[in-house]
């Protein structure tokens, strides 16, 4: 296949790994573009980014003068894409060899998604160079109830978290029904735009076999989202159940994601409140409300028991562990 594929990369402070993501994409030959928008890095992410421009005249950079979020960075090189797709890489993420050549053999597809590899920095290196042809390259449609409850936490099991793929995108699937990330998110932003484009009757498929690559940092992003992300993503998910009419199986899965997002803010205001007004500040929040006090004592000896992550806190010390189980592996 030709080169059809705009690659988006959102850049904050990651000079020591964009050109890394960055070459990652440009190995592939579907890649027509790799369009990099350094949102107002305090580094040298711009240097970077333009030194990758001079090296490949494929690479485009768009540099936003105040930080804005991934979110808006992204919607920044959306406006900007030519190709018929679009592929959204993070800026210490890489492609996996071949990753576009399978997703673009699914046929009549408007968003087509792989697995990913979560890893470690130090692990890198041998996730890109592991043979993952055991796992069926199948793909399987995924409707939206599916999807949403793909992001649900479910007894036993650290992963999940659908909302983490990263799925080549129809470009004009999302010109002809002018959908865009929100830029008021900073959390559960790619999961929201997936969202309100399978609810505009995007076709979407899967396969197990990897083709994306996550590192894992102690220090990333979505571990410090606060009560007000929090807060936004709720008010997403309430948007998604006010969008039309849905049966009653969707509705019901939106209905168990809003409540758990809703008893996640509960608890990260809890925490607030007692870290800057006191226990008795922090208790009477908690009993504020008949439906709350219960979420938030669960919560609490959860993160006591280590039984919170997510599934991009799940990587091994060595290794790559995926986020979507592999009967062929045994994950």
């Amino acid at each position: 296949m030709s080169a059809c594929v705009t690659v988006i990369i959102a850049a904050f402070n990651a000079q020591t790994t964009l050109s890394r993501a960055i070459r990652s994409a440009l190995v592939q030959p579907e890649t027509a573009e790799v369009i990099v928008v350094d949102d107002a890095s305090g580094d040298d992410t711009c240097a970077v980014a333009r030194d990758e421009v001079e090296r490949d005249p494929r690479v485009r950079l768009i540099r936003q003068e105040t930080n804005q979020g991934p979110a808006a960075a992204r919607n920044r090189a959306l406006d900007a894409a030519t190709s018929e797709f679009v592929a959204v890489l993070d800026s210490d993420d890489v492609f996996l060899p071949q990753r576009l050549e399978l997703l673009l053999s699914c046929p009549s597809i408007d968003m087509v998604a792989d697995n990913i590899a979560f890893v470690t920095q130090e692990h890198l290196a041998t996730a890109v160079g592991l043979d993952w042809s055991a796992i069926a390259p199948d793909f399987t449609p995924l409707g939206t109830t599916e999807f949403v409850l793909g992001n649900l936490r479910k007894q036993g099991v650290s992963r999940g978290e659908l909302g983490f793929l990263k799925p080549v995108l129809s470009r004009a699937f999302l010109e002809k029904h002018k959908l865009r990330y929100d830029p008021a998110l900073r959390l559960g932003e790619d999961y929201d735009l997936y969202v309100r484009m399978l609810l505009a009757g995007a076709r979407m498929c899967l396969t197990r076999r990897p083709g994306y690559a996550a590192v894992v940092r102690s220090d990333s992003l979505s571990a410090r989202h606060g009560a007000g992300a929090l807060a936004a993503l709720q008010a997403a998910l309430e948007a998604h159940l006010g969008a039309g009419t849905h049966s009653p199986d969707l509705d019901r899965a939106m209905q168990a994601h809003l409540r758990e997002v809703r008893h996640k803010r509960d608890h990260r205001v809890f925490l607030d409140l007692r870290r800057q007004q006191g226990s008795w500040a922090a208790i009477r929040y908690l009993c504020g409300a008949s439906d709350r006090t219960w979420p938030v004592v669960r919560q609490i000896a959860r993160d006591k028991l280590n039984l919170n992550q997510m599934a991009g806190d799940a990587a091994p010390k060595d290794g790559a562990r995926l986020l979507l189980r592999s009967d062929a592996l045994g994950s």
